[in-house]
């Protein structure tokens, strides 16, 4: 027969008042009612001052506070931020001198050179995989492997090579392209390639000497950067893998070599939460007293948010 357990006593359970307990929710940080005609100043401080709607504000107010330390802001992006139509918004932050210095995987490029030649990119994978045709544009892969040949017959990084060879070429939409955008007004643009990655490593210009060289140079570039990143802004958005290993190392090389990086803040932006960026972005780098929030959601809602927000505080 299975032992008789006596069922506890209830009745004899200390109670405490509801008043004298800790509470994680409260009125005060509820979102506020909307009135019409309301401006965007007004939808972030309606916004509830909770989880990740007060992260968004923190992180405007730190990348505002940067900027006015002239301390620097890192935006760390993959190439979905522009297939997803943020170049124009990347490109007015780096006009107007928020951010300072980009990091990009090797799509970037293209996707960002297709937008500059014909004002579109992001092929039908699904249709162009069946008959060999994907990834085979001749435009796309001639220019950005001619430039990253002559980047390395010069010892320039290949974000700066793409960015003067778009410069030189000037293709019909140039205005939208982030590469030639960088180099034209002195922004470090680093460009980090994992060979076999990018469509442009399967054409027939494409030299793997001067990949490994050019975006050796962007690696050293960043570690550089990032020596400098002492009480600024790092924000990876949509790099799952690359960027976030990229930057973990160059922050290393940069200790290393005897730079002070320790307080400063790093925020990942991604429709979902990867281990990478979460460790390598904003836990690790930041626990010597820095500060890291991740922010979940559509890039196409949340970047924008962010970006209208840094507009309406810098007007302010």
């Amino acid at each position: 027969m299975p032992k008789k357990i006596k069922p506890a006593d209830l009745k004899r359970i200390k109670t405490i008042s509801i008043k004298t307990r800790k509470h994680k929710a409260c009125l005060k940080d509820f979102a506020k009612i909307a009135t019409k005609n309301l401006s965007l100043k007004a939808f972030i401080e309606n916004l509830p001052n909770i989880l990740k709607a007060n992260d968004l504000r923190q992180l405007i107010a730190k990348i505002i506070d940067a900027r006015k330390q002239n301390k620097p802001v890192i935006l760390a992006c993959g190439d979905a931020v522009i297939k997803v139509g943020l170049s124009n918004l990347i490109i007015d932050l780096l006009e107007k001198k928020i951010i300072t210095a980009i990091a990009m995987q090797g799509a970037g490029i293209i996707h960002d050179t297709e937008i500059a030649l014909i004002g579109e990119t992001s092929e039908d994978v699904a249709t162009s995989i069946k008959d060999g045709t994907f990834g085979m544009a001749e435009e796309t892969g001639e220019l950005l492997n001619t430039a990253i040949i002559e980047g390395a017959a010069d010892d320039i990084g290949l974000g700066e090579a793409v960015g003067r060879k778009l410069e030189e070429t000037s293709p019909p939409y140039l205005k939208y392209s982030i590469a030639r955008t960088c180099y034209k007004l002195g922004v470090p643009l680093t460009v980090h390639v994992a060979v076999g990655t990018d469509t442009i490593h399967m054409h027939p210009a494409c030299s793997g000497e001067a990949l490994g060289k050019t975006s050796h140079i962007d690696f050293r570039k960043l570690a550089s950067i990032i020596s400098q990143l002492e009480g600024g802004v790092v924000i990876n958005v949509a790099s799952a893998v690359i960027l976030p290993e990229v930057f973990l190392k160059s922050l290393s090389v940069a200790r290393n070599l005897g730079a002070k990086v320790e307080k400063f803040t790093a925020a990942n932006i991604d429709m979902i939460m990867h281990y990478r960026p979460t460790e390598n972005i904003v836990k690790r780098p930041t626990q010597s007293g820095g500060l890291g929030f991740n922010i979940t959601g559509n890039l196409e809602i949340i970047f924008p948010l962010l970006y209208a927000g840094i507009i309406e505080k810098l007007d302010s």
